[in-house]
């Protein structure tokens, strides 16, 4: 298993709809788990790159209309806090 993670920007913050969406795609074979950040409008994934593609996840999340601006660097955006 190879761990990975995927930290998107947000157009805007996640609705009650988009988060019940998210809740089914928590389901999704490879996927371990997400975090929200709603103050920065940030959603990460952590996923087993065995499994699924940083592509696939993306795809996943337009189709449940989850809008992304870009791709961040988690690291980044974690070195950014106040």
């Amino acid at each position: 298993m190879t761990l990975m993670e995927a930290t998107f920007e947000l157009q805007s913050p996640l609705t009650e709809e988009q988060m019940s969406r998210l809740g089914a795609f928590a389901n999704t074979y490879g996927l371990r788990r997400f975090r929200v950040d709603e103050t920065k409008k940030l959603l990460t994934f952590e996923y087993d790159a065995s499994r699924l593609k940083e592509s696939q996840v993306a795809h996943v999340l337009g189709q449940a209309r989850i809008f992304v601006l870009r791709r961040v660097d988690p690291f980044a955006a974690a070195a950014a806090k106040p």
